[in-house]
């Protein structure tokens, strides 16, 4: 059966890590030629930073700035180029692709006219423009594929993935997708082609491009692999699996090398960066392994998500950090702001795809914090401007930034030790000092985030991996 190898953004970011990739591919489908049924499915990101470059340009665009979402679209054409040079030898298949990436960015600036004349980026429009991204990087990916001698091909998940159209994050139908996966794929499979299928995008069944959201490009994978009954799912990223804690801040964080759906599922839901909450449902209904790999580093193992993992196999905490976040408050310093005003701002903001991963409002406070990504902040303060305009400028409402933050989640197991990982938690930031500024809990005594200033967060992520227990042995010498 087949396998569907997903690539990230970092994966894909650069000429040299497009190369790295194509190794990869070549490996793994040379692995399993031959036998029943085998076949490879590819899922590529746009390279890394590029969605958001696309998405700067049509906002400068909306704002009538011309020579902004200018330089955004030479920048493109200078970034894909590059690496099309470096990667293919002149000649035909080259002039080619450079043809076909000069007709995007030609389609990307008739985008970026309209957008200018309509003098409004849509939500319709934001995920069009989004689309671009992967719709180039498929394109060389498939290329290069080609001149190593494979049979590769470019395709548009568009043509294979149907949804609603809640842009932004639009939710597959499965019946007329599973169809299209069908049979669009299934016979380049059995014709011994490599699909290399764009990531993140998707369209409505009247074929208006859509996103699936944040991870999308995982729930890509995951409904492919749904979709054509894959054998495994393999999402490769920049990380070991998924770690203890992020490896940047702790370096000697210890990979979970065997999960079950559910364990994953929660770590997903805190944030783990590795993994989206939606890409573990088509597997789970499919009962298809998962696996997290690290494309840099191609011989580790990674983390295995299956449905029953061997009953010998370590359990540990995981911590989950994320910095780049922006604390926003809106409300009044009197009891006019009502519950109506959170459901009020909370819809504005889904409704502009500001993504908020945590928001709080005590019993004693007459506003409502919101953490959303630092990109994200200029749009979530002027959407919640244009939401109370009229309470804004009467002064019974206010919107501001308070301080720059992360979140720092502590995702236990049941049974862990006998405190429980909650309430080990707390003692260890108590212990440390950190200043909590807002507390998520979900009704257990397993897994807890925490709202800090991003200044604390390397500390603290260190004290908490170490007050755990989750250092190595190794590592205990070292800090002993």
């Amino acid at each position: 059966m087949p396998i569907v190898h997903k690539f990230g953004g970092t994966s894909v970011g650069s000429a040299e890590r497009i190369s790295a990739v194509a190794d990869i591919i070549q490996h793994h489908h040379r692995r399993i030629a031959g036998t029943p049924a085998a076949g490879t499915v590819v899922v590529a990101s746009a390279m890394g930073g590029v969605t958001n470059r696309l998405l700067s340009g049509a906002w400068a665009a909306a704002e009538g700035c011309e020579v902004d979402y200018a330089q955004v679209k030479a920048s493109l054409i200078s970034r894909h180029t590059d690496a099309v040079e470096a990667l293919l030898p002149g000649g035909r298949a080259r002039d080619e692709l450079e043809q076909r990436i000069a007709a995007l960015v030609r389609d990307l600036d008739r985008l970026y006219s309209s957008i200018a004349v309509l003098g409004e980026l849509t939500a319709r429009g934001r995920d069009h423009v989004a689309a671009f991204g992967e719709r180039l990087s498929v394109q060389i990916l498939a290329a290069v594929l080609r001149d190593r001698g494979q049979q590769a091909k470019a395709v548009m998940a568009t043509d294979l993935i149907v949804t609603d159209d809640h842009f932004g994050g639009a939710s597959p139908l499965a019946v007329p997708t599973r169809e299209k996966l069908q049979r669009e794929l299934v016979p380049l499979l059995e014709d011994g082609v490599i699909p290399v299928v764009t990531g993140f995008i998707a369209a409505t069944e009247a074929g208006v491009t859509t996103t699936l959201g944040r991870g999308g490009s995982d729930y890509t994978a995951a409904i492919v692999g749904a979709g054509i009954g894959a054998d495994e799912v393999w999402i490769w990223s920049d990380v070991d699996g998924i770690l203890t804690a992020d490896p940047n801040l702790v370096p000697g964080a210890r990979p979970l090398r065997e999960l079950s759906y559910a364990e994953a599922s929660e770590l997903a839901y805190y944030g783990a960066d590795v993994l989206h909450p939606k890409t573990i449902r088509p597997v789970i209904d499919n009962t298809i392994p998962l696996r997290i790999l690290n494309s840099f580093n191609a011989e580790d193992p990674g983390t295995l998500i299956v449905e029953t993992p061997r009953p010998d196999r370590e359990r540990l905490p995981a911590i989950i950090s994320t910095r780049g976040l922006s604390l926003i408050a809106v409300g009044s310093e009197d009891d006019s702001w009502l519950l109506g005003d959170v459901a009020r701002a909370l819809q504005a903001l889904n409704a502009a795809g500001v993504d908020v991963l945590m928001f709080s409002q005590s019993f004693s406070e007459h506003s409502l914090n919101l953490v959303v990504r630092r990109q994200a902040q200029a749009r979530c303060l002027s959407t919640l401007a244009s939401t109370f305009t009229e309470a804004l400028d009467d002064g019974t409402v206010a919107v501001g930034t308070k301080e720059e933050v992360a979140t720092v989640s502590v995702v236990g197991v049941p049974s862990w030790n006998t405190t429980g990982t909650v309430s080990h938690a707390y003692a260890a930031l108590g212990a440390q000092g950190t200043r909590v500024i807002a507390v998520a809990q979900a009704a257990s005594e397993n897994s807890v985030s925490f709202c800090i200033p991003e200044e604390q967060v390397g500390e603290t992520v260190r004290f908490l991996h170490q007050e755990l227990g989750l250092e190595t042995r190794d590592q205990e010498l070292e800090t002993g």
